[in-house]
């Protein structure tokens, strides 16, 4: 279990959330509205006020690394470090097990990262968090540049996933995606957060 108290950053107020193994919460709002600042203060990429553990343990009492590693986040514009992608993939039959789960063809492991859509770069940027086994995912409009097809991979995934237990805070512009997928839908304006 998620448990956040009070968060707060430069640009979104205090907030509190607990989201639920299994659970998917959605967020939504316009453009700017505080999404991406609100996920990247979940997973400790940016300084933040306020209280959030997982399972009862203080996110302070583990390194970054360890935290991003059971609370992971999938940016809207994923960063790589290396020139070929079979190098971001330690594991990768698993890797093309996932990706092939996700409408990801299996030559894309062959590539430079700059030959992947940006669609591709998306889906194994899911496919590499996932990988990590999370306990929560955060995820930053994970299907924005997906055709419907595609989308409805993702979704069946993350799903599956669910019933494993992944908790899945997801920001999407998408209303019939958050009805789909969430059990709560939460809305956020000028860094505001509230129940919708």
């Amino acid at each position: 279990m998620l448990q956040v108290d009070q968060l707060s950053r430069q640009g979104l107020h205090p907030f509190s959330l607990t989201l639920n193994p299994g659970e998917c919460v959605m967020v939504r709002g316009a453009s700017g509205a505080g999404k991406t600042l609100l996920l990247r203060a979940l997973a400790d990429l940016d300084p933040s006020q306020g209280a959030v553990s997982l399972n009862g343990v203080d996110r302070h009492a583990m390194t970054g690394p360890e935290w991003r590693r059971l609370v992971g986040y999938v940016p809207a514009e994923p960063g790589w470090w290396a020139d070929e992608i079979a190098d971001h993939f330690p594991d990768l039959p698993k890797a093309h097990s996932l990706a092939h789960s996700l409408g990801v063809s299996d030559d894309v492991f062959t590539r430079q990262v700059s030959q992947a859509s940006t669609g591709e770069r998306l889906r194994l940027a899911l496919v590499r968090a996932l990988l990590m086994e999370p306990q929560v995912l955060l995820l930053d409009e994970a299907t924005a540049a997906l055709d419907q097809t595609s989308t409805e991979k993702v979704e069946t995934v993350i799903r599956h996933k669910m019933e494993q237990g992944l908790a899945v805070l997801w920001s999407t512009h998408d209303q019939a995606q958050a009805g789909r997928m969430s059990s709560r839908i939460l809305m956020i304006d000028q860094g505001r957060i509230s129940a919708s």
